[in-house]
């Protein structure tokens, strides 16, 4: 509830903080801890309180302030929810969000973003640097939601008792205790009954595609079929190391079984549980349809890329549980954790194994050690589930925002997707609106979004994919409310970026 200014004709005239000059005589009555909460907010945006800083103590900056200790309190604990800042016990409140740049009333001019086109290496590698006040970019977690005093924990106890000999060249598969943990967790999480030595740790699916690719080269597999829609990353890095990207449509059920029977692709990469862009699930018959193609001699690669990070719905089972020996599986701590980690897992077919194995030695003789140990301890020790509980409720929260913010501010966009991950569809049932140039309206405003059509290899309606997890509600609504701006902007000019117009695509299934 808000506090009120009650007694302010009793408080002192001089009352104020030197911290950010904050002077309660601004704050409108009846909504001081909102007031002061934004007042953080605000400084933490345009820099004045960067990562790391602490807040002063609730009792010393409500007596400043001339205000009750719980004005002070309600205020830090609407910065808490947003992300903003967490408390430290003895080490007090300190800032853990980024800040964003400017505020929303401020010029954007500074902001020089990349001329959009038909997506390239280069552009979306220049999209990905380019800075914006609120990012809504695909793929990332709630970074600010990273449990660093348990790392620091599991990493004190892993270093207690190391050995000597364990500082030096690893198994380039993994070590031992890693490989136990994720088998473990995969049992527990996914339904996979793995044997630990069957395991190869990773850095990241990333690496684990590359090494797949060069496996498959010197098998004389060129052609691997991926979904369409999918993620432009994942086709640009498969092409990098030769392979040739077919694209087999996605519909309401996932995969098009069919069309990929006809494509005649020896091998398909697929993310059965959380189909990315679009959202959707693989389905029962579709499961069953993709096995039989397995069983008949095609290949599988599952990316469960963020299968653990689910709201609405029940979890699905991962394809590998059911199938063994033509599915290689991959998955990562990254969605879980952090990218920065750089940890993943591929679990492939025993024919496949030596020499995955041995392309992992080639290229880095195997992932740090050190790192290693302190996830597995994380996943032992049940740290990381209480971890995946915690961030499912700020991202679930997060979720919501963003529907919401788009029911307010965008009510002509279809929503997909939204029972599961860390991001959000949305299409427009629009023939005069390119999502080029709504992206590129919307980096003006310093908002960065990816344009659905990046993701397509056929043609599919305007749309927008956006990412929730890593910013706070304040943020999300922020940006929609900017995304909306650039949408009627972007149609009171027209369409300046061409579009194919082979055939009329099919809306996006409804998540």
């Amino acid at each position: 509830m808000n506090r009120t200014r009650q007694g302010d004709g009793e408080r002192s005239k001089v009352a104020g903080a030197d911290f950010l000059q904050l002077r309660p005589e601004d704050a409108p009555v009846g909504g001081l801890a909102e007031w002061l909460a934004g007042e953080f907010r605000t400084a933490i945006a345009d820099g004045r309180l960067p990562l790391g800083s602490r807040l002063p103590a609730t009792r010393q900056l409500a007596a400043e302030l001339q205000v009750s200790r719980g004005v002070v309190t309600e205020a830090y604990q609407r910065l808490t929810e947003d992300g903003h800042v967490t408390g430290r016990g003895r080490a007090g409140t300190t800032v853990v969000a980024a800040p964003i740049g400017t505020s929303p009333a401020t010029s954007t001019s500074h902001l020089a973003p990349p001329a959009l086109h038909a997506p390239d290496q280069e552009i979306f590698d220049a999209m990905r640097a380019t800075e914006a006040r609120i990012d809504l970019t695909p793929g990332v977690p709630d970074l600010a939601a990273f449990p660093r005093a348990a790392w620091l924990k599991a990493e004190r106890a892993v270093l207690t008792d190391l050995s000597a000999s364990a500082f030096g060249y690893g198994d380039p598969a993994g070590t031992p205790a890693l490989r136990l943990a994720v088998a473990n967790w995969l049992a527990r999480n996914r339904g996979i009954q793995a044997d630990p030595a069957d395991l190869i740790i990773v850095a990241g699916v990333s690496q684990a595609l590359a090494l797949i690719a060069q496996v498959f080269s010197r098998a004389d597999i060129t052609e691997l079929a991926v979904e369409d829609p999918g993620s432009l990353g994942t086709r640009q890095h498969l092409q990098l190391w030769g392979m040739r990207t077919t694209p087999i449509t996605v519909d309401a059920d996932g995969l098009r079984v069919d069309v990929l029977r006809d494509s005649g692709a020896p091998a398909v990469l697929v993310t059965p549980a959380h189909q990315f862009p679009t959202g959707v699930v693989l389905g029962g018959e579709r499961r069953r349809e993709l096995m039989q193609w397995a069983t008949d001699g095609g290949l599988i690669i599952e990316d469960d890329y963020d299968a653990e990070h689910r709201y609405d719905r029940p979890p699905v089972p991962a394809i590998r549980a059911m199938l063994t020996e033509q599915v290689i599986y991959t998955g990562s701590i990254s969605k879980l954790l952090a990218p920065a980690l750089r940890i993943g897992w591929m679990l492939p077919p025993p024919r496949f194994h030596r020499d995955l194995v041995a392309a992992k030695r080639q290229a880095d003789l195997g992932n740090a050690g050190l790192p290693q140990l302190t996830v597995a301890h994380l996943m032992e020790s049940g740290e990381l589930e209480r971890q995946l509980r915690f961030v499912r409720r700020r991202h679930r929260a997060r979720r919501d925002a963003m529907i919401t913010a788009i029911a307010n501010h965008l009510p002509t966009a279809t929503v997909h997707g939204a029972a599961a991950g860390l991001h959000l569809t949305i299409t427009f049932d629009t023939e005069d609106l390119s999502d080029l140039d709504l992206v590129s309206a919307a980096l003006r405003l310093g908002v960065k979004t990816q344009p659905l059509s990046w993701h397509c290899q056929h043609p599919m309606p305007p749309g927008l994919v956006l990412g929730y997890a890593a910013r706070t509600p304040t943020e999300i609504t922020e940006g929609i409310v900017a995304v909306a701006a650039a949408l009627a902007e972007s149609r009171s000019v027209g369409p300046r970026s061409p579009r194919r117009t082979t055939r009329k695509p099919a809306r996006p299934p409804r998540r």
